[in-house]
This record gives C-alpha cells, structure tokens and sequence, in this order.
C-alpha cells in the first residue's frame, strides 16, 4: 500500500481558508499533517499530539501523543483502513470515480444527515464546498443543541 494513494495533495490549496471553515472545534494551533481522499485532516497540535477532523460528523478525535507513535499506528493496517478509508477509496476508483486538483469524495446526504459512509453515497466534490457546507452543517448543529 501507498499512503499517497489514499491522500490528497496538499499543494496548491488555500489552506488557511479551508480550515478556517471549522475553527471551532479546530483549535487554533493546528498544524496541518494529511488530508485523506474524503476530506478528514489529520492535524498536530503545538504538544505534539495528532487528532483527525472528521468532517462528516463535524467531530474531532485525538489519535496519537505524537507524530512518531501515530507513523506506528498507520502501519497497523486496520488503523490505516479507518484514518484513511481506504476501503471507500478503493471502492470509489472501481466505480470509475476520478478526483480533480481541488476535489475530494463528497457526501450527496452527509453523515450528519444519516448518510452512510458508503461509494453509493459518496462522489467527486469540491474541497472548498465541502468544507463549508459540512462545517454548516456541524455548526448548525451545534448552535440548536446549545440553544444559541
């Protein structure tokens, strides 16, 4: 396996934009590390430790103490499978579906929404879209559970 195969290239985007999208619940000392093909960043924060963005759920969750333990923890491969979705990439380039520079696999109905992490529900979406819809999406939620 190539763990490129399975992230996007960060090269080329705005990512200051993108992830302004989610501060809240990103921190503001996120660094950015990897994005895998659906969108979820994988981001160190200023003491080291690694936490993903998922995007879909608009939840975070904190994966390793730091960068060395979390390289250990992607070897192990059904870590790989679920900080990847390796499983859906995979499935998503056998139905024929192709990324652009800027696209990563969308949801058409979110998990936010009850979607499932499916290829049926999955297509070639834009970054910045995505972010901003789902971030919407999280935020809303978040505004109606707190009252405000």
């Amino acid at each position: 396996m190539n763990i490129h195969d399975y992230l996007i290239d960060p090269r080329g985007k705005d990512w200051q934009k993108l992830l302004a999208y989610w501060a809240p619940p990103l921190p503001a000392d996120a660094a950015l590390w990897l994005v895998n093909r659906l969108g979820e960043v994988l981001f160190a924060t200023t003491d080291g430790a690694i936490h993903r963005l998922v995007v879909g759920s608009g939840s975070l969750e904190r994966l390793a103490p730091d960068r060395t333990t979390m390289a250990r923890l992607l070897d192990v491969r059904e870590n790989a499978d679920a900080w990847l979705r390796i499983g859906l990439v995979d499935g998503c380039r056998r139905a024929g579906m192709q990324l652009a520079a800027d696209e990563c696999y969308g949801f058409k109905v979110p998990p936010a929404l009850l979607g499932e992490y499916a290829v049926s529900n999955l297509q070639p979406t834009n970054l910045y879209s995505h972010y901003s819809w789902l971030s919407h999406l999280a935020k809303k939620d978040e505004i109606y559970w707190t009252g405000g």
